[in-house]
């Protein structure tokens, strides 16, 4: 079937993006893992339920709203910080229960992580979760079957894969933009996954998807391969952050590699200011409004 054609106004309208939040504690990164335990968590001062009130405050300052993908860890202990995340409009999703990467799961306790997760954040919101991203965006080609059990489970979609070559994740042969898997019958699967934006050059994908890569690079890159992304594949971008990314006074971890380190403290300072002009240069929205609309 045909679409009508758009009028000239429709055309130039820019498209609007997603913006997303995984929302974790400082020392809750994978990064970390080798140097805090899943056992000290309980005992570390937390800082995720202040630095998650400011995103909302700069999100109510530029008018946006975005989709938290939430640990349900994070969530069993501020569920008022939950409710605020729902209430001010935005869309609440899963980020696992206590940010163990896909690749250690088998099918039975990966079922039980998200199923369980799903519950918390449900029972907390009173709103349905029909999204989910993977810790450290921990699924690619040796685990697509995760992407099954998650439509099992519920969820509608899932951004958990990130089209690029990377030391701790990635899948550089995926789509980059949205699908609807295979099943094993070779049917197409009404569930959706959305990869992390990235632009195409030189017959590689570059990531602009944010996290680290928007604090460790320029800003004017993010903003021009965004805008390529928008203009010449014609497709949203799906950008991420942390609120430990603007949290330049979070206690650092003395006992970590030089890598990690540059990873996860260069630029802390300029987060958040750099954040908002992002906010500014594009039009944003939520994860379910923009794609289930979509596809």
């Amino acid at each position: 079937m045909e679409h009508p054609a758009k009028n000239p106004a429709e055309q130039k309208k820019p498209l609007l993006n997603a913006m997303t939040v995984d929302v974790e504690d400082y020392f809750q990164v994978s990064a970390f893992e080798k140097y805090i335990k899943r056992a000290q968590w309980q005992d570390i001062p937390c800082r995720v339920e202040n630095n998650t009130n400011r995103v909302l405050e700069i999100f109510a300052e530029k008018n946006i709203k975005a989709t938290f993908f939430v640990l349900g860890w994070v969530a069993e202990r501020y569920p008022k910080l939950i409710r605020k995340v729902v209430d001010s409009g935005h869309e609440l999703a899963s980020h696992g229960y206590d940010h163990v990467r896909v690749t250690n799961f088998d099918k039975s306790s990966f079922y039980s992580d998200i199923t369980t997760t799903k519950k918390i954040l449900e029972d907390i919101s009173g709103v349905e979760v029909i999204g989910y991203r993977a810790p450290s965006y921990s699924i690619g080609a040796t685990n697509l079957w995760v992407l099954e059990l998650l439509e099992e489970a519920g969820y509608r979609y899932s951004s958990s894969i990130y089209p690029i070559k990377h030391d701790l994740y990635g899948m550089p042969d995926s789509p980059r933009f949205a699908f609807r898997p295979n099943k094993k019958n070779g049917k197409k699967t009404a569930f959706i996954e959305i990869p992390v934006t990235t632009t195409r050059l030189l017959g590689k994908n570059f990531p602009c998807g944010g996290g680290g890569y928007f604090r460790l690079l320029p800003y004017f890159w993010s903003k021009y391969a965004i805008g390529r992304v928008n203009r010449k594949d014609k497709e949203p971008a799906i950008f991420y952050f942390h609120p430990w990314e603007i949290d330049p006074e979070q206690p650092q971890q003395h006992n970590i590699s030089l890598k990690t380190k540059v990873r996860h403290y260069t630029n802390l300072k300029k987060m958040e200011n750099r954040l908002k002009i992002l906010l500014d240069d594009f039009v944003w929205g939520r994860v379910d409004s923009i794609y289930l609309e979509r596809t």
